[in-house]
């Protein structure tokens, strides 16, 4: 019985683990963007 409890805990572990990675990539994308648009203005100034 105490097997079976054990898979949610270890599934909601590893989902959570995803949700920081994706917070991860997308805080990664979007400071990218921010930097390469501010080199494009800074660029055409």
């Amino acid at each position: 019985m105490a097997a079976k409890r054990k898979p949610p805990a270890i599934q909601q572990k590893k989902e959570e683990v995803n949700r920081k990675a994706a917070l991860w990539i997308g805080g990664s994308i979007a400071l990218f963007v921010l930097v390469v648009s501010a080199l494009l203005v800074w660029a055409q100034g």
